[in-house]
């Protein structure tokens, strides 16, 4: 698919970009908002971990950076409309620092960050390259 001369990018790319997007912002909710019991079966951890105060306040800690994170993915997109070729750099970055973060938590947490968060994000950088 050529992409749109208007957005500098094509349709497919944008799609993806927006379901990590979308992505980001349901996993900051999950994290800030989530029960306990999923909180622990999601992140591999005990539920005796994810019931305490800390733990729940630094799951919060985590939720609001991906929070954010899907927000600015959407503001980036909407304020940057005009200018294509900004638009798809500052998405090419964004898409590489979700990579490196997945990395370390797929390193430091479960491996299932690896599945979920990277993979999305390197397909809409490939994508973002095309």
């Amino acid at each position: 698919m050529e992409a749109n001369p208007i957005l500098g990018l094509d349709l497919i790319s944008l799609i993806v970009v927006i379901i990590v997007a979308l992505e980001h912002i349901g996993i900051g909710l999950f994290e800030i908002f989530g029960r306990d019991d999923r909180q622990a079966k999601a992140f591999d951890m005990p539920r005796s971990f994810t019931s305490q105060a800390p733990a729940k306040t630094a799951l919060a800690n985590q939720g609001i950076y991906n929070l954010m994170l899907g927000i600015l993915i959407f503001a980036c997109i909407f304020l940057l409309f005009p200018h294509p070729v900004a638009l798809v750099i500052v998405l090419r970055l964004l898409m590489i620092y979700i990579m490196i973060v997945a990395i370390f938590g797929g390193i430091t947490a479960t491996k299932k960050i690896l599945l979920i968060q990277l993979a999305p994000a390197l397909i809409a950088l490939i994508l973002l390259f095309f």
